[in-house]
């Protein structure tokens, strides 16, 4: 190890002690003036098989933001991104899942978060099913539960579909700081507006040739899980088609290897897991040029040969030394077989998919 990696795991490990200590102290400030707030646990949608679902999700301490209101002023947006990063998490807490006539428990970890996967005895049907979850430890004041819904694929599907989220399906502008922090400290589910045709080309995705193949759609973006019930809502508000959604942890993880984990790594890791869950099933990619999906997307071609379809990306960056390097990487991919396809817009995407069977 390099004296400048000993250097950053060592300050990595600090500021993780630091968050930890300054989490303590508000949690035992609050607690003595008696500002206790109530638990709630959250529920993230996921994915599963019939023998096999995954239930994720965390336990914090404060009052859930209300859906948003169209109209609403930029302070009062903020003042609810605030609270939605602002999180109360409660480490070491204990759930119960019950799901598919089964009960498992999990544990939290440090900044809350559970993930548990759960063999099933009897095999369940293709749909989504609803798995409740219920807070153990600590105790409060009424029993707290939830639903975490599992997307189980069916068996008519003929592939599946991974899409990024920012600058893909919501223009974010993740080039532009200044922009993107605007849109997400300012905006909220009313105001962050999906790109024209996305609603149209998921749903035909979804669909696929005779409209009938039902098949599954996940959402995988280094987005903060804070944000998590802003896209839900969003892909309510706009019609987009639910799925699993697939987020990170922003906070310090000093033994994960960062604050926080890389984009890339984060990306490739969800990515190649549904690949290992569903081996049965190609996939089309969908991911935009303003960061490193073409890359990620290429690498994942390259260590799962024959299981990419297309990989779709959206040219957002504003350099033409960007599409140059895509294009030379779409050149490359192609002499080994694979396709990635740099569009304008979503209309392009959707073309190229309809020409190759892929929708009606």
């Amino acid at each position: 190890m390099s004296d400048q990696r000993r250097w950053v795991d060592r300050l990595l490990r600090i500021a993780e002690s630091v968050e930890d200590g300054v989490d303590l102290v508000r949690h035992e400030i609050r607690d003595r003036l008696g500002g206790k707030r109530s638990l709630r646990v959250v529920a993230y949608r996921s994915y599963g098989t019939p023998r096999r679902v995954r239930v994720v999700g965390r336990v914090l301490r404060d009052e859930a933001v209300a859906p948003s209101v169209e109209g609403a002023s930029s302070w009062r947006n903020l003042v609810d991104t605030y609270r939605r990063f602002e999180t109360d998490e409660v480490p070491g807490a204990r759930v119960a899942v019950d799901v598919g006539g089964v009960r498992v428990e999990a544990s939290a970890d440090r900044e809350g978060y559970f993930e548990r996967d759960i063999d099933l005895p009897n095999p369940v049907a293709p749909g989504v099913h609803e798995a409740r979850v219920t807070l153990l430890e600590p105790r409060g004041d009424a029993p707290v539960t939830t639903i975490a819904r599992v997307h189980i694929p069916a068996a008519t599907a003929r592939f599946g579909i991974v899409s990024d989220i920012d600058d893909t399906v919501i223009r974010t502008d993740a080039t532009d700081i200044v922009r993107m922090i605007r849109a997400v400290l300012l905006g909220n589910a009313h105001t962050r507006l999906p790109f024209p045709g996305v609603a149209e080309l998921y749903r035909a995705l979804r669909a696929g040739p005779g409209g009938a193949c039902d098949n599954p759609l996940f959402y995988v973006s280094s987005s903060p899980w804070n944000l998590y019930d802003v896209l839900d809502e969003l892909f309510a508000l706009r019609d987009i088609p639910p799925g699993p959604v697939l987020l990170r942890d922003w906070g310090f993880d000093a033994e994960g290897g960062g604050l926080p984990t890389r984009h890339a790594g984060h990306k490739r890791a969800a990515i190649a897991r549904i690949f290992e869950t569903f081996p049965a099933l190609p996939f089309i990619l969908v991911g935009d040029s303003g960061q490193e999906d073409p890359e990620i997307y290429a690498s994942l071609m390259r260590d799962h040969p024959r299981r990419v379809l297309a990989a779709y990306i959206r040219d957002v960056h504003p350099e033409a030394s960007r599409r140059d390097a895509i294009t030379r990487l779409a050149t490359e991919l192609a002499a080994e077989g694979g396709t990635l396809v740099l569009t304008p817009d979503t209309a392009a995407a959707a073309l190229h998919a309809r020409q190759h069977g892929w929708t009606d």
